[in-house]
């Protein structure tokens, strides 16, 4: 009789539960909008944000009344700021704000330089030179009452911007003289146009303010996801939860301003709900420092992509994907190291090492939980770059897939997105000790009409998601978006898990 050694019946049995695990595929759904805000997910709560035409982010362009032409940061910024911009002059008219409070803002230019009065001569020309904003860089945007399109933008020193010429605007216009308040011969009115929104979590908790968010933020994830969806969730034929969280949730109840403390107790609830109900956490980081794409849902303050650009962002973010780690060791499932992070200036090589350091911080704590390591998405958005990720164990590939039905009953009669390129990645073979690929977020195609047209393709999806080799999450339970909306899709009949 063959004998195995205590050392090889425990290799053995750890080979085994591997091979378990990964033939125990998720069947998840996100919970969107809840620990991190996205404002398209619950667009009521922005309702109440005094002058909230103005969050963090907001992009204007100003057009002088006077020459017809764009107030523009020259060459992007580091000089002055002049009003000779045209329509093709995209990036350089765009002026980004920081809100300081509803009423005074910065503006901040393509090159990342802010808005401000030059030291120099009388102190009153407009240049965009300083990459820390100051007294100098704050503004304020008077909009007229009878056509709010039509702006004013006064200085710290009590004027406002002229267009003295197209080289040269300056802040020193007295108002004073209200003969021409408001006409088209007048240097001080632009005709306002606004090109970006940003509504994620900066934009909430800064538009509410230190006095006020607190009691907003407290209420929204009290009420938002409570036990009864994860009842729900575990009743309807999934396995799992994925929480999006934010870097600042490590912070505890002292987190950086403008963000609020207290989320932290939300995901111990969360935990001990998925508990009762048998569910896997998977802990998402939707949102690190600096932000690693520039969208609402990272939390940018701007539409600017600064994670990765310091070490110290990078390492904010270990410290965060550690702290998790530590804290749910027991019953973390798996873990999402960064959430859809963009190329373009960001290197792929600085995300991989990232990949590696961050697996690393997890086995610290945990010898046990999934890695997850989201695809590197191109400049489109739709492009993805899959992480080197080869030697490292319990790892999975992230990738996301949103398709839209156009024509035909079927995902076949559409663009091969799925069945031409997905079916085969995802169905694709890995090896033993390679990375599982999982879907983290999908949603039934919206260009259909019937109900049964839904239906057939939600079926389609299912298939063709199915075949990721660690599972698939929808996005998300909760959204006032239907298609979005799981818990909608259910009650409605629109899709049968």
């Amino acid at each position: 009789m063959e004998v195995i050694s205590n050392g090889s019946q425990s290799t053995s049995n750890r080979a085994d539960e591997e091979m378990k695990n990964r033939n125990r595929k998720i069947r998840a759904v996100n919970l969107g909008g809840w620990l991190v805000t996205e404002g398209w997910i619950k667009p009521s709560l922005f309702d109440a944000i005094p002058n909230k035409d103005f969050l963090d982010g907001t992009g204007l362009e100003f057009k002088s009344m006077v020459v017809g032409k764009y107030l523009c940061a020259e060459s992007g910024g580091g000089s002055r700021v002049v009003a000779n911009g045209t329509d093709s002059d995209c990036d350089w008219k765009t002026f980004r704000l920081w809100r300081i409070d509803e009423r005074v803002f910065n503006f901040r230019v393509a090159n990342k330089q802010f808005v401000g009065l030059d030291s120099g001569g009388d102190g009153v020309d407009l240049v965009a030179t300083r990459h820390e904003p100051g007294a100098s860089e704050n503004f304020e945007i008077v909009r007229n009452p009878d056509d709010p399109s039509r702006v004013k933008i006064k200085a710290f020193n009590g004027l406002f911007l002229q267009v003295r010429m197209k080289e040269q605007v300056t802040a020193d216009y007295d108002q004073r003289d209200e003969s021409n308040a408001w006409g088209d011969e007048n240097p001080s009115v632009f005709a306002m146009e606004f090109t970006q929104r940003l509504e994620g979590e900066f934009q909430v908790t800064n538009g509410y303010g230190p006095d006020k968010a607190p009691e907003v933020m407290r209420e929204h994830w009290s009420t938002f996801i409570v036990e009864d969806d994860f009842k729900f969730v575990a009743e309807n034929g999934l396995n799992a939860v994925r929480i999006p969280v934010g870097w600042w949730i490590a912070s505890g109840l002292n987190p950086l301003p403008p963000y609020v403390g207290g989320s932290l107790a939300f995901l111990d609830k969360a935990f001990a709900w998925a508990e009762t109900y048998r569910l896997k956490v998977i802990i998402d980081l939707r949102a690190a420092p600096g932000s690693q794409n520039g969208w609402a849902r990272s939390s940018s303050r701007d539409g600017f992509r600064e994670w990765g650009e310091t070490n110290d962002t990078i390492q904010q973010t270990l410290h965060v994907i550690e702290f998790l780690t530590f804290r749910y060791s027991k019953s973390l499932y798996a873990v999402d190291l960064l959430n859809e992070p963009l190329a373009g200036t960001l290197p792929q090589e600085t995300v991989e090492n990232y990949y590696i350091a961050g697996h690393n911080a997890v086995r610290k704590h945990s010898p046990t939980a999934y890695v997850f390591m989201s695809c590197i998405l191109g400049n489109s958005g739709e492009e993805v770059l899959l992480p080197n990720v080869s030697g490292l164990d319990r790892t999975v590939v992230d990738v996301q897939c949103y398709f839209k039905g156009n024509t035909g009953d079927t995902i076949q009669d559409n663009p091969p997105l799925l069945y031409e390129y997905w079916l085969a990645e995802l169905g694709s073979p890995t090896t033993s000790n390679g990375p599982l690929i999982f879907v983290g977020e999908w949603v039934v195609g919206w260009a259909k009409k019937t109900k049964e047209e839904y239906q057939k393709l939600a079926e389609d999806e299912l298939e063709v998601y199915g075949r990721a080799t660690f599972g698939w999450s929808y996005w998300t339970l909760k959204c006032a978006e239907n298609q979005y909306s799981l818990e909608w899709m259910i009650k409605n009949g629109y899709i049968k898990l």
